[in-house]
């Protein structure tokens, strides 16, 4: 019976002391840590996985040490045995902890609090992968080696060793969708394709990434729905990604009016408005006709914006505000059918009107203004030329 006393005592003092010694060791990384991320981040993740690790070894090699009375006995090998898998399993939770803050660390040199935040985007993908992965990769690992614990796991490891070929067969066979999206995810986290809070149009539906696992990407759509994708969807369906590049985007807002529209009044008034809103980020303001059939002509407004929310509300406010002007200040301008009556003949009242001549004039170079050109004019516009150029044109040639 005393022995039995001892080894109680022996197990909750060397439980203190672990404890205890864990405890200097959290206020010592905590006092040095205030100008140190890597020591902060230690002393908030992982201080518990530290605590419980040393205090299961500390009571394994306690209980060893005191219960040599009981050598060969049944119930002190099956309290080793049951130690030394808590002790593989606090281990396994220590090592992840110290992954995980390792890639927290990492994570806060890279900010996506700031417009240009691209780079960061990227490396936040990478990082939550590869954090997904390791944290699988430990799991397994850890289960493995504590099966291994057991002898009759170990006296089968030969036989399955010699079927593990068949047995991969098959589970790649059945687990070819899973493999695959497995696969799609770390084809994404590192092909830079699409990351985190990328701004996509899949489905029809447009929204941005909200959670990019190894199984299937979550799209925030812009009602706040979410739209739940597998991660094979990215890499074998065509779809939209407005800011792999950069966040800054144009947009369009179209409108079908009358042929007297006074389409350079129209192009002042779009540039009067997109000047008096902080919408728009200044690079673009072009209004053009892109199309005259049917009795309208079709009038588009390009404006650019520095994100693809603020483009949205910039085109809603293009589209209401040139409709109001429309409608209030040239309403012959307005959407219409025109129909005209002849004589008996068939003859109508514009063909007895004799046409007068025009001077037909080709407008200078310079008259051509900034606010009807797409591609030229502006710094911006010239490099968007210089972009759609062909390999074997130059801008030059082509204009």
């Amino acid at each position: 019976m005393h022995s039995y006393l001892v080894t109680i005592v022996a197990a909750f003092a060397a439980a203190a002391i672990a404890l205890a010694v864990v405890e200097v060791v959290h206020r010592l990384i905590r006092r040095w840590g205030r100008r140190s991320l890597l020591l902060t981040e230690l002393a908030e993740h992982a201080h518990r996985s530290f605590q419980v690790a040393a205090t299961v070894l500390a009571v394994q090699f306690a209980i060893r040490f005191s219960t040599g009375y009981a050598v060969g006995t049944g119930w002190r090998q099956a309290l080793l045995h049951m130690l030394v898998l808590a002790v593989i399993a606090a281990t396994a939770w220590l090592v992840a902890s110290l992954l995980v803050v390792v890639e927290d660390t990492a994570l806060a040199r890279f900010r996506v609090d700031v417009p240009d935040n691209r780079h960061a985007r990227r490396v936040r993908t990478q990082v939550v992968m590869l954090r997904r992965v390791t944290i699988v990769v430990i799991v397994v690992l850890t289960v493995g080696v504590m099966l291994m614990t057991f002898p009759a796991v170990r006296g089968i490891g030969a036989g399955v060793l010699t079927s593990a070929g068949v047995v991969g067969i098959v589970a790649a066979l059945a687990a070819q969708s899973l493999l695959g999206n497995v696969f799609a995810g770390l084809q994404l986290a590192f092909s830079d394709a699409v990351r985190l809070d990328d701004v996509v149009v899949v489905e029809g539906e447009w929204g941005r990434i909200e959670e990019l696992t190894l199984s299937y990407v979550v799209v925030q759509i812009w009602d706040d729905r979410r739209l739940i994708l597998p991660t094979s969807y990215f890499t074998s369906t065509p779809f939209q990604n407005w800011t792999r590049t950069e966040a800054k985007v144009l947009g369009t807002a179209e409108f079908e009016v009358d042929w007297s529209v006074p389409v350079q009044a129209m192009r002042e008034e779009l540039r009067r408005l997109v000047e008096s809103t902080e919408l728009w980020d200044g690079r673009v303001c072009v209004l053009q006709v892109t199309d005259a059939t049917g009795g309208m002509i079709k009038v588009r407004a390009l404006v650019s914006a520095g994100s693809a929310g603020a483009l949205w509300d910039l085109r809603c406010l293009v589209r209401e505000h040139l409709v109001a002007w429309v409608r209030d200040q040239r309403p012959t301008a307005m959407p219409r059918l025109r129909t005209e009556v002849g004589d008996g003949a068939g003859n109508l009242p514009w063909q007895w009107v004799k046409p007068r001549a025009s001077a037909v004039r080709r407008p200078a170079e310079g008259e051509v203004p900034d606010d009807a050109r797409l591609f030229g004019g502006s710094d911006d516009g010239e490099a968007r030329s210089e972009a759609f150029v062909g390999p074997d044109e130059t801008a030059e040639a082509r204009r």
